[in-house]
């Protein structure tokens, strides 16, 4: 019974099972180097407030210091029986340094010492992926500026729409991946704030100092309520959400690129280093980052959902539910860290094939917008013009043609106005150029674009 911290009320042992039930140290030993900065702070504020002796603060430091290092080293000796990874520490350090350690918690409970830990890890976590988002962005952004003049096919219901250039394509990536960044900044202030003083639920009678605390550990501010302090788990579920978005977005990319790798499309060749290959189909170049990629949304999802279960039918405060909320997050975490990765360093590698994305936006009637555009300017109603290129487009299906392989005789029987300037809007050189204001797809707007996106990257800084 001594060895557990809490046991004073208690008559009888935890039953085996139960104390590896309700155990975390397995997952949440990775919040070790959080919770000593934490604790490393605590304990100076306790000495600067006189709560504790010069002479405990010192070996306190000095024995987390050599904990840390033991971590580090590889040498940490875990126990399930002391639960988290709050007690092991705790009793690591007073092992090495006698009843100092047991001061250390004086004037904070686990439940906002570990509402801290979370805090700064995930933190720690959301710059990491900021800079992978970073990185995955500059490689849209260099690869669109390379591929600004390749015209190709635009899409709409997965069917050729209008000309577009692949750089634009790309940019269209770079914009979600720039909300991405913004969405984690803006959870990253929700975050950056300090629970620790808030004690089990209802602060502490020691005369604590919350905001030099918070100074010394980099938060922005305290948390307002204690209550709320440890009972909070808003900043993970909106971080999760924010992971949510991140796959979302890299998946429709990975779906597209696994379409345009194969040989129905032909658009693209993936670097062989992140593909696959078959045991029984010696051909086969399977595209798996991609797949994996698109398959691992789902399980980002799952951990969002987790997370909100998980708090919808709590009471105030703090309830033993709350250690199921590290797991999912960690997990989305770390499956958005990877997959930022992965694709990062495989998008400047893609060999696009730019006959292959001319020949299919040359198909499909890309241009009748165009068409239809220059019967406007020509005078006519839209509408009227709408239906003079759908009757052009019929006589292009019945006789096998697209829309620039007739003469002009043929055009000028669908209406009068038709002059031999409409083969310039005919081609796809001129639909693409003639949007040629932000936002457009033409080459010169795709390198403005792209300078500014690298503008506005520099300035995130």
């Amino acid at each position: 019974m001594s060895e557990k911290p809490w046991s004073g009320a208690f008559t009888q042992p935890t039953d085996e099972f139960v104390e590896a039930f309700t155990a975390s140290i397995d997952f949440d030993k990775r919040l070790a180097l959080q919770d000593i900065a934490g604790s490393r702070a605590h304990a100076r504020m306790l000495g600067r407030q006189g709560i504790l002796s010069e002479a405990d603060v010192e070996a306190i430091l000095d024995g987390l210091e050599a904990v840390r290092e033991e971590i580090e080293a590889g040498e940490f000796p875990y126990s399930v029986a002391l639960e988290d990874i709050h007690m092991n520490i705790e009793a690591r350090l007073t092992e090495r340094i006698g009843d100092a350690g047991k001061r250390l918690h004086t004037g904070r409970s686990r439940n906002d010492q570990v509402a801290t830990d979370f805090r700064l890890y995930v933190r720690d976590e959301i710059d990491a992926i900021l800079a992978k988002l970073a990185r995955f962005r500059a490689a849209l952004v260099d690869t669109a500026e390379r591929e600004a003049d390749t015209v190709m096919p635009g899409f709409t219901h997965l069917q050729a729409a209008q000309p577009v250039t692949l750089g634009h394509h790309l940019l269209a990536y770079q914009e979600m991946a720039e909300r991405d960044a913004g969405r984690l900044r803006d959870a990253r202030r929700r975050v950056n704030l300090l629970p620790l003083g808030s004690g089990a639920l209802a602060g502490t009678t020691f005369p604590i100092d919350r905001e030099w605390v918070a100074q010394e550990l980099g938060f922005d501010g305290v948390t307002e309520n204690s209550l709320d302090s440890v009972s909070d788990r808003d900043f993970a579920v909106e971080t999760a959400s924010a992971c949510s978005l991140v796959m979302a977005h890299l998946s429709r990319l990975a779906e597209e690129l696994v379409m345009w790798a194969s040989p129905q499309f032909g658009f693209a060749t993936l670097p062989q280093s992140f593909c696959t290959g078959s045991s029984i189909m010696p051909q086969k170049i399977n595209p798996d980052v991609p797949e994996l990629v698109r398959g691992k949304t789902g399980r980002v999802n799952g951990d969002l959902m987790s997370l909100l279960t998980l708090l919808k039918g709590q009471p105030l405060a703090y309830n033993k539910d709350m250690q199921e909320d590290k797991e999912p997050l960690f997990d989305a975490l770390d499956t958005v860290r990877g997959s930022l990765k992965v694709m990062a360093d495989m998008v400047p590698g893609i060999a696009f094939h730019r006959d292959a994305l001319r020949k299919a936006a040359s198909a499909g009637f890309a241009t009748a917008t165009d068409l239809a555009d220059y019967l406007v300017r020509k005078g006519l109603p839209f509408r009227e013009a709408h239906e003079v290129v759908g009757k052009a487009v019929r006589h292009c299906i019945d006789h096998g043609l697209e829309l620039p392989d007739m003469d002009l005789a043929t055009l000028q029987g669908f209406s009068g106005v038709i002059g031999e300037d409409v083969y310039e809007v005919l081609t796809l050189e001129g639909s693409v150029s003639a949007r040629d204001h932000i936002g457009g797809t033409a080459p010169d707007q795709v390198r403005a674009a792209v300078e500014r996106a690298r503008r506005r990257m520099e300035g995130e800084g």
